[in-house]
């Protein structure tokens, strides 16, 4: 690969002054747990809905979508265009009732609904998967700019690491938010650039594009097969149903969001710019792979090295083909994915610990104790983010992914599930509930520990009884098993009745009062 050029490194160099600068400047201030983790509910909609968007999209987005549209075609698309369908449905009941109920943790309201367990079981769910998905994003940052610069790539993830968690400590949930808002226009323009440079660089322009990736099948979002053995249409659809409700309904990241807008109607308006930006983003990263597929093809005299991976070729081209000053703008776009991502998720998970766990084992705990607490789990959580980072490296990124995943699938599994039973179900309990999490940890360890493998050898074998299915549908069956499983069970446990105001009919029966009124 040719080298970077000068201009290249100033614009890299200035978009990470440009981050660090913002860190500092709302660093004046952050005297409150609720300055520091919702901003006093003083966000603009449009804000928080950038915000959202540079949340939902990483470093994953730039790099594994592109390799995905390289390999295939858009199957794994579906599951993110569900998203928007299944918010329409949701939203206008989540926000406010979350934004009525809980403080700054999303999980909150799994305790007033179902006890401090409930919390606990959700808390320690997002902590496991947001934990194993920042080493994700920081391994493959760093392996992408690391190729791309010519550096160390322990180096390089532990120097962005500490830029990341510099600029999140000092600057709390503003500092995230209006970075995520420069950050996501970034995103958008690298991502436009290199798909325009790359359609009318190839031979043919973008008809041809076209009619070669038509001709190879990598158009599309089949195969339609009705059947969840191996990853189809139906597979990531509803796939994509639970990860909107999940995401839109328990995640810390985007619930914690909702708390930084100044109404229900702007949380809501945020919600919606959010995930209506978030699709055609993927969708753009997604054909950018299409196009490099059609750009090779086309283009005899561009050769890709032999066995290249697929998610390493978009960052082949940035260094190979873009112009001058479009690469240094480019690369900042894919750093500036990452580190919108990652000020997120450290912000986001600091909440959660502070207000999960922190706040309640000191109950007398000041609200300055809580926020030097909070600030030094900003520090931990970076420190582990690296951290794991650095193991995927050692260990080629493989092993242990799969643990931390199966981990995540044991502890976490079932939480949209629990979400619909508390919101949907007036009749459910807890003590119902919590037979139905037991169901769900038991049914989610067996899929897992049937499905993973340690070399080539399962880690455990049941023959007939391991489970045949997608990975994908273990997620979705967690659901299912626990809201069946907790709805059923709480028949049994006496004629208890769910705080109205803590469900969809509550909502419902106060908003017909309003309007009344």
């Amino acid at each position: 690969m040719k080298s970077l050029h000068l201009l290249d490194y100033a614009v890299i160099i200035l978009s990470l002054i440009v981050s660090l600068y913002i860190g500092f400047y709302f660093s004046k201030g952050q005297k409150s747990t609720k300055k520091y983790f919702a901003a006093e509910g003083k966000i603009p909609a449009w804000a928080i809905g950038m915000s959202i968007l540079a949340t939902l999209v990483s470093s994953v987005t730039f790099l594994a979508y592109p390799g995905e549209g390289y390999s295939g075609n858009w199957i794994r698309l579906v599951q993110g265009l569900m998203v928007p369908i299944v918010l329409v449905f949701i939203i206008w009941g989540v926000v406010p009732l979350y934004r009525n109920v809980i403080g700054i943790s999303a999980y909150e309201y799994f305790e007033k609904r179902f006890g401090y367990f409930a919390r606990i079981y959700a808390s320690l769910g997002f902590i496991l998967a947001h934990f194993s998905k920042m080493g994700t994003v920081l391994y493959l940052l760093g392996l992408a700019i690391a190729s791309l610069l010519g550096v160390n790539t322990i180096t390089l993830i532990w120097i962005l690491g500490g830029m990341i968690i510099l600029i999140t400590l000092l600057g709390g949930i503003e500092a995230v938010i209006w970075l995520d808002v420069i950050q996501g226009f970034l995103l958008i323009v690298g991502g436009l650039i290199s798909l325009i440079v790359i359609m009318y660089s190839a031979k043919g322009g973008p008809s041809a594009i076209w009619e070669t990736a038509k001709e190879n099948d990598h158009i599309g979002f089949g195969p339609f097969d009705l059947e969840f053995v191996n990853l189809t249409f139906w597979v990531m659809a509803i796939n994509g149903v639970f990860y909107a409700i999940q995401k839109y309904g328990t995640d810390q990241t985007i619930v914690q969001r909702y708390l930084t807008a100044k109404s229900n109607k702007d949380a809501i308006k945020a919600s919606l710019i959010g995930v209506l930006l978030s699709v055609p983003v993927w969708a753009l990263f997604m054909f950018i792979g299409t196009a490099l597929f059609s750009y090779y093809k086309l283009n005899s005299g561009s050769e890709l090295p032999d066995g290249i991976r697929p998610d390493a070729i978009f960052p082949l081209f940035i260094m190979q083909e873009l112009p001058i000053g479009i690469t240094g703008l480019v690369i900042s776009a894919l750093i500036a994915s990452a580190i919108s991502s990652l000020d997120s998720d450290l912000n986001c998970l600091s909440a959660v610990l502070t207000e999960d766990f922190y706040g309640r084992i000191k109950k007398n705990a000041s609200d300055n104790q809580k926020l030097f607490f909070g600030k030094i789990m900003v520090v931990v959580s970076g420190i582990l983010a690296v951290v794991v980072a650095t193991v995927y490296l050692k260990i080629g990124g493989k092993g242990a992914l799969g643990i931390i995943f199966s981990l995540y699938a044991i502890f976490s599994g079932g939480i949209a599930g629990m979400f619909l039973l508390g919101l949907f179900s007036k009749r459910t309990n807890k003590k119902g509930l919590y037979i139905g999490i037991l169901a769900c940890v038991t049914f989610t360890a067996y899929a897992a520990l049937t499905t993973t493998k340690i070399g080539d050898r399962l880690i455990l074998d049941l023959g007939t009884w391991n489970f045949k299915q997608h990975n994908y549908m273990l997620g979705v069956y967690s659901h299912f098993i626990l809201f069946i499983v907790g709805y059923v069970a709480s028949l049994f446990f006496g004629k208890t009745k769910a705080d109205e105001s803590l469900t969809y009919y509550g909502w419902s029966k106060s908003k017909r009062q309003m309007n009344l009124n």
